[in-house]
């Protein structure tokens, strides 16, 4: 199936909206989503609110707030999820949690073992070097996950989907969420930074995971040179494999250094999913999904 370009026409499963205030939306789209992260983060340094529960919320927020683009300013009207696939998504969600945390719980133990003293900077320099470093982390392990046997078995389960949208983006296996979190976050506790500073990061790493995957049409102008984008990373999940790059999901900058940014204007990938489908369980196959890393290989006809 081919990527129809948006041509301005309102999809026939959207919400009605006027044309002047679907274009106005599409160049407001991110900023609205990036100065509500801001502010949060003022706000819970201001007023001393729990990170990790301000975290959450912020997360169940942009998701919501994604969702509702979707409906307004959609890429393509036939990738909005069906219920039946709403629930598939909803179950690897959970796993994706799991991997969360299981992440989370390696680096808490290795940090306990291993404690590094901080940087010492105040929280302006902070957080651009930390970004810089969480992005770096992540696009290394990114691109690792899909050149080595072993980790694609666990990450192509996210690239399973024929569609790119905010629901799928949980669709993971948890060891993949504890390889890739695992590296990053390990990252940052090596170099030693603030709390305050990891919330800063948090923050951004939501913004930039969830609309990259969000089937909107937006408008980024020169922030694509800095910025990962809906539009790149609809090419990362593209099965033709000539222009799946953008292994950065928060800058587009990594890409730009190690030759892996294909996008242009006018591209648009044919046919989202893995090149060979047979080689993956489908995704309301939870079960085979989960087994897969263990799975072998199917034979050759």
């Amino acid at each position: 199936m081919e990527d129809r370009p948006d041509t301005g026409s309102l999809p026939a499963n959207a919400w009605t909206i006027g044309a002047s205030a679907r274009e106005c939306l599409r160049y407001a789209a991110y900023p609205l989503l990036a100065l509500s992260a801001g502010w949060l983060f003022t706000e819970v340094l201001r007023l001393g609110w729990d990170r990790g529960e301000a975290v959450q919320y912020f997360l169940g927020g942009t998701i919501v707030y994604l969702a509702v683009l979707e409906r307004l300013i959609p890429h393509r009207a036939d990738w909005h999820p069906s219920a039946r696939e709403l629930c598939w998504y909803a179950v690897h969600f959970g796993f994706t949690m799991a991997g969360a945390v299981l992440g989370q719980s390696v680096v808490a133990a290795v940090l306990a073992a291993t404690p590094v003293p901080g940087p010492g900077l105040a929280l302006w320099a902070e957080v651009p070097l930390a970004l810089l470093a969480s992005s770096l982390a992540g696009y290394a392990a990114h691109r690792w996950a899909h050149s080595n046997r072993w980790l694609w078995k666990v990450h192509g389960i996210h690239h399973v989907p024929g569609k790119v949208n905010v629901a799928n983006n949980g669709v993971n296996h948890l060891l993949d969420v504890a390889f890739k979190q695992g590296a990053v976050q390990l990252t940052l506790g090596f170099l030693g930074f603030s709390a305050d500073c990891l919330f800063a990061v948090a923050l951004f790493t939501i913004v930039q995971g969830y609309f990259v995957h969000a089937n909107v049409e937006v408008r980024l102008g020169p922030l694509h040179h800095v910025l990962a984008s809906p539009e790149q990373h609809r090419l990362h999940h593209s099965a033709d494999l000539s222009e799946a790059g953008h292994f950065g999901v928060d800058l587009s900058v990594w890409d730009r250094l190690f030759g892996s940014f294909t996008w242009r204007p006018d591209r648009r990938p044919a046919v989202v999913g893995v090149k060979d489908p047979a080689t993956f369980p489908e995704t309301g196959a939870i079960l085979a999904s989960l087994l897969h890393p263990v799975r072998r290989p199917p034979r050759a006809a």
